[in-house]
């Protein structure tokens, strides 16, 4: 089931989330989510979680681009499913809600920034029609050693 994110659902969203802040350089940041922050940040923007038999096994948060109001028709996003959840279609129905509340906010495009070597975050957005538009050389440190960033934009 895809529904809104609830303050309750920080900690389930956190654990997520540091998972792939620790142990992978999908993200380039090295500072783990503090549920508490978290809580007020799923109800200042949008958020949607997928839920099975009563946990949280995925999110997708989505905010502006850049700060200035040029930047309020594009929003950038995050996505996690949990490993074990993974390849049961819960990160398309993620974004699909994501998507789809966009548009109704009259949102104009979708910005995913991916990690050079995730391969797979790659291929998932570009199954979602999104296109790379920019590949950013060593913009991020993470683990000893440099990563790019693949820019990805979907109009919506």
């Amino acid at each position: 089931m895809i529904r809104r994110a609830k303050a309750d659902d920080a900690g389930s969203i956190a654990a997520i989330w540091n998972h792939v802040i620790r142990d992978t350089s999908q993200t380039f940041t090295t500072a783990a989510k503090d549920p508490v922050a978290l809580a007020v940040q799923i109800v200042d923007q949008p958020c949607f979680v997928a839920e099975g038999a009563g946990a949280v096994l995925g999110f997708v948060i989505y905010g502006q681009f850049r700060n200035g109001p040029g930047y309020a028709h594009t929003m950038e996003h995050s996505i996690h499913v949990a490993e074990a959840a993974r390849a049961a279609g819960l990160g398309r129905a993620l974004m699909t809600a994501a998507e789809d509340h966009a548009r109704a906010a009259g949102i104009h495009s979708m910005i995913a920034g991916v990690a050079g070597e995730n391969a797979g975050g790659a291929g998932f957005h570009a199954a979602l029609g999104y296109q790379v538009i920019a590949r950013l050389p060593e913009v991020g440190w993470k683990f000893g050693r440099w990563h790019d960033l693949v820019v990805m934009q979907k109009m919506l």
